[in-house]
């Protein structure tokens, strides 16, 4: 069950509405690192989260509808970036023209091109569930395993690239109003950042949850293979060192080293197909 407040999470003004970057924001609603990625994450690992306690369900839950707002105040920024947009394509020299600091003065037709058309042709100048170039969000990028540790660590990259995303898209904005709104969407980013790493602490941090699933016996694993990198270069030469090839690894339970890659297998060779596969075969001599 859910409630809601008419009023934004945090203030958005737009001070110069620039109909392209309408368009760039919509990464950061439906693209891959947007917020509607977030928020059916963590709403669909809240939702299947089992457990001895159900703080981490409820902290999901809580985060998850933060996300909601969040979505709530890009698709109001993309409303408010396109209230100048002209809703006619007019030839050059006409008097309609982009009001802002960026698209001012310019013709209006190369404005409309830079857009979504989907702006103009379909929402009636405002936000739509999808990315910067119009692709519908499908829930493809979300990740709710049932494994609380493999999911905090999704959770750090999600807010990783979308913090990275907001950065981005700060930089790619002179107005004030813009910067206010991303400038506390970068620091919600920060938080949630810490927050799932927090619970990887909360569980034992990296010697306490890896490998994951840590449910399974290590000991029926491969142990020749399960801590050392494989070098893969054609003249056999060493990699690079590194963290990763000598040393106790990160989770404490083994010793990296480098294992230079062949073949512990034989060539694969198939068998005729069976007559009823559909498969199609060829006489050879």
């Amino acid at each position: 069950m859910f409630y809601f407040d008419k009023r934004l999470q945090y203030p958005v003004k737009v001070e110069n509405p620039d109909p392209i970057f309408a368009r760039m924001l919509q990464q950061a609603i439906g693209g891959i690192e947007g917020e509607i990625r977030v928020c059916m994450q963590y709403f669909f690992q809240a939702w299947g989260a089992r457990g001895p306690t159900t703080k981490y369900r409820d902290m999901l839950l809580h985060t998850a509808t933060e996300e909601m707002g969040h979505v709530e105040m890009l698709a109001t920024a993309v409303a408010l970036n396109l209230e100048n947009a002209p809703a006619k394509v007019q030839e050059a020299g006409a008097a309609d023209k982009i009001i802002g600091a960026v698209m001012g003065g310019e013709n209006p037709r190369h404005m409309v091109e830079g857009m979504l058309h989907r702006h103009l042709l379909s929402t009636g100048m405002a936000a739509f569930p999808a990315n910067c170039e119009g692709v519908p969000f499908d829930m493809s990028h979300i990740y709710a395993s049932g494994n609380l540790a493999a999911d905090m660590y999704c959770n750090v990259a999600a807010e990783s690239t979308g913090r990275v995303l907001a950065v981005r898209l700060y930089n790619a904005t002179n107005d004030a109003g813009m910067k206010d709104m991303l400038h506390f969407m970068i620091a919600r980013d920060t938080m949630h950042q810490q927050q799932w790493l927090a619970v990887i602490e909360e569980m034992g941090g990296h010697e306490g949850t890896l490998p994951i699933p840590n449910s399974f016996p290590q000991e029926k694993e491969d142990q020749k293979n399960n801590y050392n990198f494989y070098a893969t270069a054609h003249d056999g030469s060493a990699p690079p060192e590194g963290r990763w090839t000598s040393g106790t690894s990160i989770d404490g339970k083994g010793q990296f080293s480098v294992f230079q890659n062949k073949p512990m297998g034989e060539e694969p060779v198939l068998g005729p197909a069976r007559p009823d596969s559909g498969a199609e075969t060829q006489q050879i001599g």
